[in-house]
């Protein structure tokens, strides 16, 4: 039974407490309501407005069940003896006051929400392709940098749950990794060997206190395209250069191309983009060409070194989020000052091939070389005899 809203809320019989909730437009907030140890059993709601209006949002006398109604969730944990709700798919128009409720008889048990819904861009859905990679750019207000930060798959348990406590360090966890750069208000996601049953909703959340949360649901879309080839290899002499030709599908035309090196354990150590069509990135050791029309990422990588092992085709969202689509191996081989056995027998081949003529030739041993000799001068020899008599 609800009662009657007096001038101050300290006034409100069964009032419990009063906080704040911040979120942010088609993300969604996770708020935790407290009730007192006897009233388990009874139904806990969450309505709207203020208290002499205040309409239902949901309500429910379920325990351990989430029961949802339109955008609005509800657990009831009765052993820990606090009840959630959820709330998606956030408006501006959602910003108002709430109550968390306990129905008893008399004064019902209740806890004001004081909720504001702040514009966003929120996350919509990111694409990446099997047997490739992908990273996920979560972008922050910096009063959140020392938050817990959580990321996992939604549609039931977390699969996976990485708390990234460091201020710069990857938590890895198997094909999954998170970094939180707090300098940059920035929480990056990266998914390696990706495969079609990664597809579906993941959810990046933000822990504010014990009293709420706040979080961006997104959908991972995995293909398998058939226009492009999943690892390259090629060979370039140290310190020489090496071609990179890769294409990508026709839905990331607009798309910036980057290609990204790798060394070790760095996700992308070093890269290059590029944003036009048919216009070189700016000179360096790394150059490159995106032809729009034939969906084809040229590069050019001079100055190659053993460190040149490792490169990444891939294509950049207007979000900042990265599939990496082909693997580039490169094998260095060593650059020799002086052309090897192999080189000459190179050389002539090229050269039998080039000039029919030579190769027609018949082969002259030695043995028969002096023998032609000794003909020529017996020859001359017996002329001058001749002459003299």
């Amino acid at each position: 039974m609800k009662i009657i809203l007096t001038f101050t809320l300290l006034m409100i019989p069964g009032v419990v407490s009063s906080i704040s909730v911040t979120g942010y437009s088609g993300g969604g907030v996770t708020i935790t309501c407290k009730y007192d140890r006897g009233y388990t059993a009874n139904e806990k709601y969450f309505c709207k407005g203020q208290w002499t209006g205040c309409s239902d949002q949901i309500k429910t006398d379920e325990k351990y069940k989430w029961v949802q109604y339109g955008r609005f969730s509800l657990y009831d944990d009765t052993r820990s003896e606090v009840f959630t709700v959820t709330i998606r798919d956030l408006r501006e128009q959602d910003s108002d006051t709430y109550w968390c409720g306990t129905e008893r008889v008399g004064n019902d048990l209740y806890t004001e929400v004081n909720l504001k819904v702040i514009r966003d861009q929120p996350i919509r859905s990111v694409r990446g392709y099997s047997g490739g990679n992908a990273i996920i750019n979560y972008k922050y207000e910096m009063k959140h940098k020392n938050h817990v930060k959580y990321f996992c798959k939604t549609g039931g348990q977390c699969f996976t749950v990485i708390i990234t406590s460091r201020a710069a360090g990857w938590e890895q966890d198997g094909r999954f990794s998170v970094q939180d750069d707090r300098s940059a208000g920035l929480l990056r996601v990266f998914i390696r060997d990706l495969n079609e049953n990664d597809s579906g909703e993941y959810q990046i959340t933000v822990k504010v206190s014990e009293e709420y949360s706040f979080f961006s649901e997104f959908n991972l879309i995995i293909r398998d395209d058939d226009c492009c080839v999943k690892s390259i290899s090629l060979s370039a002499a140290a310190g020489g250069s090496v071609n990179i030709s890769c294409k990508y599908p026709q839905s990331h035309i607009s798309d910036v191309k980057f290609l990204c090196w790798r060394s070790g354990a760095d996700l992308c150590a070093e890269e290059t983009s590029v944003k036009e069509s048919r216009r070189w990135s700016p000179g360096g050791k790394i150059q490159l060409y995106d032809d729009r029309e034939e969906q084809l990422l040229t590069g050019s990588i001079s100055h190659v070194t053993e460190q040149d092992s490792e490169y990444w085709c891939g294509v950049q969202s207007d979000q900042g989020h990265k599939s990496f689509i082909t693997r580039v191996l490169i094998h260095v081989t060593e650059q020799t000052s002086t052309p090897s056995s192999s080189s000459f027998s190179s050389s002539a081949s090229f050269s039998s091939v080039e000039s029919p003529a030579i190769s027609s030739v018949s082969p002259v041993t030695g043995s028969s070389l002096v023998v032609s000799v000794s003909v020529v001068l017996l020859l001359i020899i017996t002329r001058l005899v001749f002459i003299t008599l």
